[in-house]
């Protein structure tokens, strides 16, 4: 049984949160998201809360289950405060700087490298060698994040490339002579 998705999600004042059918959508102070939730689990309003339970006793609806509650939470979680990822850039010449509607990242290679800024994800490079993503969006503002990250992953000898904020980088000794 899903532990999750027992307890109802709590909809704040200030939020408006409409279902209908499989489909739940949530509009408040810094946007508006929807969720199609998957035909193993039904929604529905309750007291002001949004309580998700499986259609039947598979394997599938129990983990449809707390996945959906889970989203429905991050909808709400994104529409009131929104979500926000950092981003370190660690080595000699390696910068970063937003120009236009592109990200433009220096990592060491022969060009820089030109990111497009999808819709809906804002970044902000308060020091060239820090990034900051924010958004409504958890899968997004994740998602940028990572491919962002993937141009130059950390390295383990120098730690050298972009990592998370506070992510610990495994380092290696290097050979001796």
């Amino acid at each position: 049984m899903s532990r999750v998705g027992k307890k109802p999600v709590a909809i704040p004042s200030g939020v408006t949160a409409k279902v209908d059918g499989q489909t739940i959508a949530l509009k408040g102070g810094k946007g508006e998201l929807k969720f199609v939730v998957p035909d193993d689990v039904s929604v529905s309003m309750e007291d002001g809360a949004v309580a998700v339970a499986p259609r039947s006793e598979t394997k599938r609806a129990r983990a449809m289950w707390g996945m959906s509650r889970a989203q429905i939470n991050n909808l709400v979680r994104g529409v009131t405060t929104g979500f926000e990822k950092k981003l370190e850039i660690t080595g000699v010449g390696y910068k970063a700087a937003v120009a236009g509607k592109n990200l433009q990242l220096s990592l060491g290679y022969s060009h820089d490298i030109n990111y497009p800024i999808p819709a809906g994800v804002t970044i902000v490079t308060p020091k060239p060698t820090e990034i900051t993503i924010s958004g409504i969006d958890k899968q997004q503002v994740g998602q940028v994040a990572a491919e962002i990250r993937s141009y130059r992953g950390p390295e383990p000898y120098k730690g050298k490339g972009v990592k998370y904020a506070g992510e610990f980088i495994f380092r290696k000794e290097g050979k001796k002579k």
